[in-house]
């Protein structure tokens, strides 16, 4: 059932129209990604280890970097742990097996590879008994340091005396990528690419000194690498997220009254004096009080009734709103039966 609450009225009228107002309304939607019912029990592999010939060409892009390959190798597998303990919470799954890296390999170092073979696939899932993959196909660390001598006053047992600071920064952004294999129906049901930023700093007397404050970065990546993998797991689940409705408050003296009842979140009695103004013997008044009674009607979560206020608001009164705002409530009701299909599996 979706969950559909009243958040708030903007301040802010709309530009386009100064007869309207917006209205924020709370929509649970489909998940990104559709896990098929007949996958109970995936299996989680990390296919970022590079193959020989191009470890060289990786070690290029390493040479700046104060712990190298190695970070990569640990955030990768820190990553996969991520997304298989936050499969482990989703009551979705019977069970979420982690793999490891089962000799397999990237060819593309910081890039999407191919995907695997349908015949590897099918082998992995066969030997490990799980009937879906996700598989972690890129993770990269790209660092860049800055360095910066700044004057600074140092303290002696003679007193202040001028001095050099040292500072050195680093951008980090750890980049993942996954896919989800589904052999049953031969789909890649996912192929998603993330890159998140840390910034680290360090001071001292030498460049040396501060650089060496850097070297702590190490458990910050791992710690990112792991939420890396948990907001991954989040795909598959459905989430909320705010829409902004326009809706009118000019016309007469009951959509001025009914205005301050929707301020103060009174929208059913906003609603019952638009009602009476759907008969009203001017087009324009009749044709925003259909309009606004199919806003009301959204904001209950009653969508059916909310497209046929609308309709009428457009075929019997040329409201200009109402044709974009049926569009948009019957990709809400395809969004909702996908959702309850996600749900009931």
């Amino acid at each position: 059932m979706e969950n559909l609450f009243f958040i708030a009225l903007a301040a802010v009228t709309c530009i386009s129209c100064k007869s309207t107002e917006l209205v924020y309304i709370n929509v649970l939607k489909p998940a990104p990604v559709t896990i098929p019912a007949y996958v109970k029990s995936p299996g989680v592999v990390n296919r970022t280890t590079i193959t020989p010939q191009h470890k060289a060409v990786d070690a290029v892009d390493k040479i700046f970097s104060l712990e190298g390959v190695q970070l990569d190798r640990e955030g990768a597998q820190s990553s996969v742990s991520g997304l298989t303990d936050e499969l482990l919470k989703n009551n979705r799954f019977s069970d979420v097996k982690a793999l490891g890296e089962l000799d397999l390999t990237t060819n593309a170092p910081g890039l999407f590879s191919a995907p695997l073979s349908w015949e590897t696939v099918d082998k992995i899932c066969q030997e490990h008994h799980v009937d879906a993959l996700f598989s972690l196909e890129l993770f990269d660390t790209d660092s860049k340091i800055s360095y910066a001598a700044v004057p600074v006053s140092l303290k002696t047992p003679l007193g202040n005396v001028p001095g050099i600071e040292h500072q050195a920064s680093m951008l980090t952004t750890v980049k993942t990528g996954w896919r989800i294999y589904d052999p049953a129906s031969r789909n890649i049901l996912d192929e998603f690419p993330v890159a998140r930023d840390i910034t680290f700093s360090g001071r001292g007397i030498n460049p040396a000194v501060a650089a060496g404050a850097l070297i702590n970065r190490k458990e910050a990546v791992k710690e990112v690498s792991v939420q890396a993998g948990q907001s991954y797991a989040m795909r598959i689940i459905p989430y909320q997220t705010r829409v902004i409705r326009d809706y009118y408050v000019k016309g007469t003296d009951n959509f001025r009254t009914a205005r301050r009842k929707a301020q103060t979140g009174n929208w059913d009695g906003a609603a019952e004096l638009w009602k009476k103004e759907t008969t009203n013997p001017n087009s324009t008044v009749a044709g925003r009080a259909c309009y606004n009674m199919a806003i009301i009607c959204e904001i209950n979560g009653e969508l059916d009734l909310a497209i046929k206020w609308s309709q009428k608001a457009y075929e019997q009164y040329n409201n200009r709103l109402a044709l974009n705002y049926i569009r948009l409530l019957k990709n809400r009701q395809v969004g909702n039966e996908l959702l309850k299909q996600q749900q009931a599996e």
